[in-house]
């Protein structure tokens, strides 16, 4: 059976290579992210199969090891498509313009930073001879879209001094010369007040971004609304509803686990779970509905959740997505504090009521020692239970699991990691450089932490292929939040860092937690 599955696998392999042969470049490197993904997996079960079991050690250093190496053919992958892409846009506009594919042709402006990209390894071998000397620095835009563009800028807003080609519109390099919220006001209006020869606006055609360019100046960047976030597909809308069955699945399951029993095997004890199952889903809800209150407060559309099951805890949250453009960062940071503050604020006062309705004789019972894998549940336990905690076994109301479950879902939400709420958060308050080193920073500590809780592994492989990249920019990307929203967002990360960060030996022996 073992050779038979091997055999079915490296034929699978060699027919996507097949397949992705036509497509050159791209297609192979496609095809090799495949590997890297099947790769783990096959190695842990073939050697498995062949009675070399690995460790811990060893299966994490297989899944670090083959996701760098799918992060790093995805840049190149990526690379080579922006490359072939710039490739046919050359050849199209010299042909628009009267030349032939050799001939080149006058940029509509000049970049002191940019040169004409030569042929290189990267491109289709069969091209190369007749782009060769062709100048990538014609925008995609239309000539005609370009000057009118041009026309919105003045010595109040922002003065251009250059243009440059990016992606399928220009890149408008120079001086901002007044507040930036006026100033992309300003433009926008001028861009939306620009007609079009079918009776639209440019500003329906275009958006336009104001944010910090590499030099840290300063530019403004006017893409297709083509590029706007897509609404969600059937499709999608579909999954989201399979994944919320399978949480509610999940969640039955973790209450189950919770009483002693596996609820799947005995359904019938449902009226044993469904409180615990119901105060997670609860929580999961608020959550949501945090989201969802706030973007539509702020005119902002949101993706359906789809929520991330798991059987260790009931679920490990959800995953949401705009579906439109953000005027300013200080929207992101809105829209993604409401969630895990409602939804924290909720655990919090169930794990709170937990602890005062506990007594002797409550329905749980657990090791005193639990207390201290979370600062911010053990301080509490000390202030409500008191000397209990130094008990061996300490009876608790079952709302102090449900409200620390719940606060646990709703810290790894706060992470600063990628889409992560948590990431949003750092995102719009020190902007994208943090957010993106903190989300590397993120990724290493969860893969230390699954040393001691293969829990983090999971979720880690969850950020790294669904969340890590950044949220894309806002409009207006100068305008950071106030002083207000950038407090509450450290007091978030704190209280993520308490909830998770277990208490020390030596604090939890002065608390008396523990005996």
């Amino acid at each position: 059976m073992t050779a038979f599955i091997l055999l079915i696998t490296i034929g699978i392999l060699i027919w996507g290579y097949y397949r992705s042969r036509p497509y050159g470049r791209p297609g192979i490197m496609s095809w090799l992210q495949s590997i890297t993904l099947m790769l783990p997996w096959l190695l842990f079960f073939g050697l498995s199969a062949a009675g070399v079991f690995l460790n811990l050690a060893s299966v994490l250093f297989l899944f670090v090891g083959s996701t760098l190496a799918y992060i790093l053919i995805g840049r190149q992958l990526r690379s080579a498509a922006n490359t072939e892409e710039l490739l046919k846009r050359s050849m199209a506009n010299a042909q628009v313009n009267g030349a032939s594919p050799t001939t080149p042709v006058s940029p509509t402006t000049s970049d002191p930073d940019s040169t004409s990209v030569p042929a290189t390894s990267e491109a289709k071998s069969e091209v190369k001879s007749e782009v060769k000397n062709t100048d990538f620095s014609i925008p995609a835009m239309p000539a005609e879209d370009v000057q009118a563009v041009k026309g919105i800028f003045g010595i109040d807003t922002f003065f251009a001094t250059e243009t440059i080609p990016y992606q399928d519109g220009v890149i408008f390099r120079g001086n901002l010369r007044g507040d930036s919220q006026y100033s992309h006001d300003q433009l926008s209006a001028n861009l939306k007040a620009i007609a079009t020869p079918d009776g639209g606006s440019l500003g329906d055609r275009y958006r336009l971004f104001l944010i910090e360019g590499p030099e840290a100046k300063p530019v403004v960047v006017v893409l297709p609304s083509s590029n706007d976030p897509k609404p969600t597909t059937l499709v999608q809308g579909g999954l989201a509803g399979v994944l919320a069955i399978a949480t509610l699945a999940t969640s039955l399951e973790t209450a189950g686990v919770l009483r002693g029993f596996d609820f799947f095997a005995e359904p019938q004890r449902f009226a044993e779970v469904w409180p615990i199952s119901l105060g997670i889903v609860v929580v999961l809800a608020i959550h949501e509905l945090g989201h969802w209150a706030m973007a539509r407060r702020h005119q902002v559309k949101l993706s359906p959740p789809f929520f991330i099951p798991t059987w260790q805890i009931g679920s490990f949250g959800a995953l949401t997505r705009f579906q439109s453009l953000l005027p300013n960062r200080s929207v992101l940071f809105d829209v993604a504090f409401a969630g895990p503050a409602l939804g924290g604020l909720v655990a919090l006062g169930m794990l709170s009521a937990g602890l005062l309705l506990s007594h002797s004789g409550s329905l749980f019972q657990i090791p005193a020692e639990f207390f201290q894998g979370s600062i911010l549940v053990g301080t509490l336990a000390r202030l409500f239970l008191g000397s209990a905690l130094q008990q061996p076994l300490v009876d608790i109301h079952p709302l102090v699991i449900v409200g620390w479950l719940g606060l646990v879902i709703t810290a790894i939400n706060l992470m600063p990691a990628g889409q992560l709420d948590g990431g949003r958060i750092v995102q719009a308050i020190y902007g994208r450089k943090t957010a993106g080193r903190l989300t590397v920073v993120t990724l290493i500590v969860l893969f230390l932490a699954t040393l001691a809780n293969p829990l983090a592994l999971y979720w880690a492989i969850v950020i790294l292929f669904l969340q890590r990249d950044l949220e894309r920019p806002a409009l207006n990307e100068l305008v950071e939040p106030d002083d207000t929203r950038a407090a509450l967002g450290l007091l978030a990360l704190f209280l993520m860092a308490a909830t998770l960060l277990p208490l020390t030996p030596a604090l939890a022996g002065r608390l008396g937690i523990g005996g």
